[in-house]
């Protein structure tokens, strides 16, 4: 790749973490290297289980049980907070070593708006990043700034969704 870009998968609708992993899958076809940092989520996901066996994928890890934010207490929070940015510390590591062509950071946007991670760290780390890095971001409610810093913005919009019904999370379905 010649030059890196920023996707913004983001949107209250249902996939932006799936369009997000359907490029990596597509990278890792095309023998590149994807490095995938989960935000806001424990490590319980079917697409995880099956971008781990490519050897082309780093999945950073996260814990293995994860509160939503509003249910940590503030220790929790902060201690929270310090193991995401010890996690981009660990992708930068990645893209300084030539390892990753391409970063996903899944739940940027929801890092943000709750406060783990400070939107100038994410926006510094955007504006610093090697141009041949293609990075990846989804979440709800964008700042303006990731709109207007990514090269792509793809909304995801919900018309209907099962849980509208009281129909919860189907495993391999919703996760």
């Amino acid at each position: 790749m010649k030059k890196g870009l920023i996707h913004l998968y983001c949107g209250e609708g249902k996939g932006k973490t799936s369009a997000a992993l359907g490029l990596a899958l597509r990278a890792a076809g095309r023998g590149l290297n994807v490095v995938i940092l989960r935000l806001m989520k424990d490590c319980d996901s079917g697409e995880l289980n099956s971008l781990r066996k490519l050897k082309s994928v780093i999945i950073l890890p996260v814990p293995e049980k994860l509160k939503f934010v509003f249910q940590m207490t503030s220790e929790e929070k902060a201690l929270y907070r310090e193991l995401v940015l010890e996690l981009l510390k660990q992708a930068e590591a990645y893209v300084k070593n030539n390892q990753a062509d391409v970063l996903i950071i899944d739940e940027a946007c929801s890092a943000v708006t709750t406060g783990i991670l400070e939107l100038g760290e994410l926006i510094e780390f955007l504006r610093n990043k090697k141009d041949e890095l293609e990075v990846v971001l989804t979440g709800r409610n964008p700042p303006d700034e990731l709109v207007g810093l990514a090269d792509y913005v793809s909304e995801i919009r919900k018309v209907k969704h099962p849980y509208d019904r009281d129909i919860g999370p189907r495993k391999g379905i919703e996760w």
